[in-house]
């Protein structure tokens, strides 16, 4: 009896220490979103964005509204006259301007830089709620598995103390039956940890590009409280409107409402083709022998009337205009209300991490009396294993809360559009 008593004390004591060991050995967030964001297609082709953008505002600001066309031409003596006539020509057309369309072309190739780095960030923001998710439920299954392995050993233990009495006589064939089932039901639960871990582990990998480390070396800390640090809580930040101003879905929204705008207004000039500059050099003769005749022209084409196309182009750049500025309405509108739901949620958090202290901390007690009741002969089995069970079920509540926790900071900085640090 001695010796499954200190096998008891021992599974007690560490599920006492099994929540620290989960808090400790986590990976950092920050790492694996790292990983992830590397990964991402946003974060390569992110620089090449960057120098079309440059490309364009560079051509918004040269003088010719698109590329020149150069012209070559040649002319002889038709016939077998052979009268040797001759006429070469070289000449280049320059498209021109509109009037205010390079100011228009200007403005969109700016808001095109804007909006690449607005693009930037939301994409790491998305990618940040995809690493966010994936890495909470593998923690979850950390959780799981840890506490499943603790309640199998405390069930093996039962189990062969219960069958050295049963042997001494002192305890019924039954008692050993129910020791068994309890510790059946313990290899199952732990299967079943040991599955969710395995899901969420691929989840993990997917994002990242390499499963996660089994064990763990960085320490995350405790807070005051005792509660992990998982991620900093953003408690503090008060000014939530002017954060929701800047939140990175509403810079993107913004960025696309003012690309849009901007096409709008150029398409609103480009309503009919540009005009071009025309000047050429014509080098010729009339016969053979006579002298070398040279001209310079100088000329200017306007195109008359209106492109319907263009006219087209406008209706459309109206169109997409007002669906990008509806867009950012609604993402304005988001931003403030999902902030003051993650903050709600990690609030209650914090109470239920309280609440499964308290549970945990009157079922370790309970488990503790009955425990010795047992080896005393003064309780039975069954209410051993039922005080047994309501204690397991209290530290799994608890490093669940804490979890939980850990995930509704997360989601508050999700949602406040903070990347994880």
């Amino acid at each position: 009896m001695l010796s499954i008593h200190k096998v008891l004390l021992a599974a007690a004591f560490s599920a006492l220490t099994v929540h620290d060991a989960v808090a400790q050995d986590a990976t950092p967030l920050k790492q694996f979103y790292d990983a992830a964001w590397a990964r991402q297609p946003e974060a390569q082709a992110h620089a090449l964005r960057a120098e079309a953008a440059l490309a364009e505002r560079a051509s918004a600001d040269g003088w010719l509204a698109g590329p020149p066309a150069l012209e070559l031409s040649a002319l002889s003596g038709q016939g077998g006259n052979g009268d040797g006539r001759r006429e070469y020509g070289i000449g280049v057309t320059m498209p021109l301007w509109l009037p205010g369309e390079r100011d228009a072309a200007g403005a969109l190739a700016e808001a095109g830089l804007r909006a690449n780095d607005g693009r930037l960030l939301a994409a790491q923001l998305r990618t940040a709620a995809e690493v966010r998710d994936a890495y909470w439920d593998w923690r979850r299954a950390r959780v799981e598995l840890a506490l499943g392995r603790e309640r199998l050993a405390g069930a093996r233990a039962l189990a062969a103390d219960v069958a050295r009495r049963v042997a001494a006589g002192d305890l019924a064939r039954a008692d050993q039956h129910q020791a068994d089932g309890a510790q059946a039901g313990a290899e199952a639960t732990l299967a079943a940890a040991e599955s969710a871990l395995a899901a969420s582990t691929r989840q993990l990998a997917a994002l990242t590009g390499a499963p996660p480390a089994d064990s763990d070396d960085d320490d995350d800390g405790d807070d005051d409280d005792g509660l992990p640090a998982f991620e900093a809580d953003p408690a503090a930040r008060a000014d939530e409107e002017a954060l929701a101003a800047q939140h990175p879905l509403v810079q993107e929204a913004r960025a696309r409402a003012e690309i849009a705008s901007q096409a709008a207004r150029l398409a609103g000039v480009q309503r009919r083709a540009n005009p071009e500059l025309g000047l050429s050099t014509t080098r010729e003769r009339d016969a053979a022998g006579a002298d070398w005749q040279q001209t310079v022209t100088i000329g200017l084409r306007f195109p008359l009337g209106s492109d319907a196309r263009g006219r087209a182009r406008l209706a459309a750049a109206w169109a997409e205009t007002a669906e990008a500025e509806a867009r950012l309405r609604l993402a304005q509108e988001q931003v403030l209300p999902a902030i003051a739901t993650a903050r709600a949620r990690a609030n209650a958090a914090r109470t239920q991490v309280a609440a499964a202290q308290r549970r945990a901390r009157l079922a370790r007690a309970s488990r503790d009396f009955f425990d010795h009741a047992f080896r005393l002969g003064e309780t039975d089995l069954p209410t051993r294993l039922r005080v047994g069970l309501e204690a397991s079920d209290a530290e799994r509540e608890l490093a669940g809360a804490r979890v939980e926790l850990g995930a509704a900071i997360s989601t508050l900085r999700q949602a406040m559009g903070l990347l994880p640090e």
